[in-house]
């Protein structure tokens, strides 16, 4: 019997293919886990509540569109049902309307980008009481900007990084990147136990809303994304100073034939969403027999697990992980609250519930918390971490 995906999706094929089972995982013995230190975040200036920014949507783009009263009409449904409260936003209106070319919105990406990603990380370094200069690898992702050198590069003088820090720009992973890069980041402190990495993550999203664009996607990524920064210091196992959450292991999911569920088209005017209707059909049909994989590795089932850090990707996304996972919504309510409060910050999301989480207190010595983010390929990074 085919899958809800299969049945609802005929432009989206996916099927799994036969697993490696000794090469999927990632995992480390006890005395050589890496652990989480602090998060560190930042925003703009403007927050602007979704009631705000739906109407400025209907004035500013839907009267420049054929299609304008329909569009205006769909809008206003997903006021409704995105469940965001607010939004923060690099720009005022009239900027906005002054980005005409991708390149005028790459420009911005990169000052802004540049402020945010400075800002979170002095925050995560501040929070764990720790020198720039005691950081040995930064490891820097976004999907909403380019740059060459990347603003990593231009972080080292910035943050008075040491000049034999080591740097990796992941570009392209979009909501998935920064579990990704804190799974990267442990990868390498495992060879390296005596070095401390930083994480950034850096979105502008509403850089790339497209003007001219009057699709269900466009409008539902009005609507949904907001830009911010996240950063996360991790300790090599070696730096006894630091016992936060250790990092277990790591695993990747990567569902064939899937890459027009979720991405950009790279347009004359920059970054064109590509937000299949699919998405939570597939999360819902797929991620269930991922996640038990990925726990089997280390001996654990879903019920092992106490704490759910979920990339908030929208409602139904949600909604969709809880019925994969069989839970409430209540294990995932941080990832909620981020939605409600600032929206899908796309990569730096995911790293924005787990410092709700560990701020919180909340967990406590022999948890097991499992990160989730899904993002375009389609694809799932996990997470296994351990108080």
């Amino acid at each position: 019997m085919k899958s809800p995906c299969q049945r609802r999706s005929p432009g989206l094929k996916w099927h799994m293919l036969p697993r490696r089972r000794d090469a999927r995982i990632t995992c480390v013995s006890d005395e050589n886990r890496p652990r989480i230190g602090t998060v560190g975040c930042a925003f703009p200036r403007n927050y602007l509540p979704q009631s705000e920014i739906i109407q400025l949507l209907s004035k500013h783009l839907c009267e420049n569109w054929e299609e304008g009263d329909v569009a205006r009409r769909r809008l206003f449904n997903l006021l409704r049902t995105a469940q965001v409260e607010g939004r923060y936003l690099a720009l005022s209106v009239p900027e906005y309307l002054e980005l005409t070319s991708f390149a005028k919105a790459n420009d911005t990406w990169v000052k802004v980008g540049i402020e945010l990603a400075q800002s979170a990380a002095r925050s995560a370094l501040s929070n764990c009481n720790i020198s720039p200069r005691k950081i040995d690898h930064v490891f820097f992702v976004t999907t909403t900007g380019i740059a060459t050198p990347s603003l990593d590069a231009r972080l080292v003088n910035r943050l008075g990084l040491r000049p034999d820090v080591k740097r990796t720009p992941i570009f392209g992973l979009g909501c998935a990147a920064g579990a990704a890069a804190v799974a990267r980041a442990a990868d390498y402190l495992k060879a390296y136990p005596e070095e401390i990495a930083l994480v950034v993550s850096v979105e502008v999203c509403s850089l790339t809303l497209q003007r001219s664009d009057a699709s269900m996607a466009n409008l539902i990524a009005a609507t949904l994304f907001g830009d911010g920064a996240a950063s996360v210091v991790i300790f090599g196992a070696a730096r006894r100073e630091h016992q936060g959450a250790a990092i277990v292991g790591s695993g990747s999911a990567f569902f064939h034939d899937t890459e027009r569920a979720m991405g950009w088209d790279i347009v004359d005017s920059g970054f064109k969403v590509i937000l299949s209707s699919e998405i939570p059909y597939l999360v819902r049909d797929r991620l269930r027999p991922e996640v038990d994989f990925f726990l089997t590795r280390f001996g654990l089932t879903r019920r092992s697990i106490r704490h759910w850090i979920v990339h908030p990707g929208g409602p139904r996304i949600l909604e969709a992980v809880c019925d994969a996972l069989e839970v409430n919504a209540s294990a995932v309510e941080r990832s909620w609250r981020v939605l409600r409060k600032v929206g899908n910050i796309s990569s730096a999301s995911v790293l924005l519930v787990l410092g709700d989480l560990l701020q919180s207190g909340e967990a406590a010595t022999g948890d097991y918390g499992v990160m989730v983010a899904m993002g375009p390929g389609f694809c799932a990074e996990l997470l296994l971490l351990k108080w």
